[in-house]
Parts: structure tokens; C-alpha cells; sequence
């Protein structure tokens, strides 16, 4: 499988980036400030998504069969802050985490079409998509929710044509996002929620993502897979 991976640098996206390239995939990543492996690519620039898509087809030799839609941000804003900071906060995550995404998916259904159809699209959304989340992340479960409702989209619209689209909801996860809150008053009253007593590993997001992305049979898009140690089920 040839695949493209958005936020490929650190926590879930790099661990599945390794993960599919263990699994023998030819894999190209992205992040913001890219490497001497990643492509870069700020997505805050409404031209960065099509640029990180060509230049992955260009190293994929012209073909890409799954698009792994990891890249996002959490970052917090408080509920009365200043008109301009707030529409600036929700601007970015937005930005970030739905519209890029979504200009992905879309040159990936095109990718697909124009070569007879067949291909995967693996969105990660979050928990916070269905429960919402803490009041300084109104932003965050607002972006996760709409990335659920454009998966299911995809997945409905282009199933005939046997492209595939799936969600992945991760709880809290220990990451380079998530630490400093784990580790501070927050983590006691998170792990009190989740009834597996812990929160989920990189490792293990990746494995879903890996699962997805190559063995997930066709019956199966549209879902979103949850992985948040049943600290909320639905």
C-alpha cells in the first residue's frame, strides 16, 4: 500500500507512520516544519493540503492508496476571552483540524475516481466528537464532531465506487499533546473516568489506524472505532 499521513512527526501519527512502514507500506509523512522524511507543510496555508498531496504522489510514484488524516491541534481558549482572540482560536483549529482534512479527503475521492475508484481515507477525531469537551476546548470538540459527520459522508457517498472511509475516536492519549496535563491535578480525574484505569497508548491507536487502512473489510466504512478504555461508549 502506498499512504500519506498527516501529522507524522510525534504522538498517534508517529507511531502509525512507523507501525505501516514496519508492516512493509510505502509511507510518506507530513509535518509542519518537515524533515529530511517528512514533508512540510503549515496547514494554516489554504494551499498546503494540495501541496503536501502532490508532492506525496510525486514520492508514491503516482499513486496513493490510503490518506491518514492525523494532523490537529488542542489548544485551549477560555470561554471569556476577548472577541479577537477567540474567533482567532477557533479560526485556527478549524482551519487545522476540519479544513485541511477535508481539502485532503477531497483530493484523495478525486485520486480515487480518476484512476476506476478503490481507496481508503482514515480520519482521527477524537472522543470530544461525541461527549464534547473540557469549556476551554468548545473549538476542539466542534472540529472532531464535523470531522465524524464528513467521514460518514465520504463513506456514504463513495462507497459504490469502493472507496472506504473510516474514523477513529481516541480518548485521552499519552502523547507529547496530552502529558503535561496527564501528569499534572487534571491526570487523577481523567484516569477516574475511564474505566480500563488508564489511558490509551500511542501503540495502540496506531494498531486501529494500521487495521483500518489495509485489513478493515469493505462492510465495515463509515464506522468511527473508538479508543478510549470505555471512558465513553455509545
Amino acid at each position: 500500500m502506498n499512504i500519506l499521513i498527516t501529522g507524522a512527526s510525534r504522538g498517534i501519527g508517529g507511531a502509525a507512520y512507523a507501525l505501516l512502514k514496519k508492516n512493509g507500506h510505502r509511507v510518506v509523512g507530513h509535518s509542519t516544519l518537515g524533515s529530511d522524511t517528512l514533508i512540510a507543510g503549515d496547514l494554516m496555508d489554504p494551499a498546503a493540503p494540495r501541496n503536501i498531496w502532490d508532492t506525496a504522489l510525486d514520492e508514491l510514484d503516482g499513486r496513493i492508496d490510503v490518506l491518514v488524516n492525523n494532523a490537529g491541534v488542542y489548544e485551549a481558549v477560555s470561554d471569556n476571552a476577548p472577541d479577537e482572540e477567540w474567533h482567532a482560536a477557533w479560526s485556527r483549529t478549524m482551519t487545522i483540524n476540519l479544513q485541511a482534512a477535508a481539502d485532503l479527503c477531497r483530493l484523495a475521492v478525486s485520486h480515487f475516481l480518476d484512476r476506476g475508484g478503490e481507496g481508503r481515507i482514515v480520519n482521527i477525531a477524537s472522543r470530544a466528537g461525541y461527549r464534547g469537551d473540557s469549556p476551554q476546548h468548545w473549538h476542539y470538540a466542534a472540529s472532531k464532531a464535523g470531522m465524524i459527520g464528513m467521514t460518514k459522508t465520504v463513506a456514504r457517498g463513495y462507497a459504490a465506487d469502493g472507496i472506504l472511509c473510516f474514523g477513529v475516536a481516541p480518548g485521552f492519549t499519552v502523547s507529547e499533546m496530552t502529558a503535561e496535563y496527564l501528569q499534572g491535578r487534571g491526570g487523577a480525574k481523567i484516569l477516574a473516568d475511564i474505566p480500563l484505569g488508564r489511558v490509551a497508548s500511542t501503540d495502540e491507536v496506531a494498531e486501529v489506524i494500521r487495521w483500518l487502512s489495509v485489513d478493515a473489510p469493505a462492510s465495515s466504512t463509515g464506522n468511527v472505532v473508538d479508543v478510549n478504555g470505555a471512558s465513553y461508549v455509545r
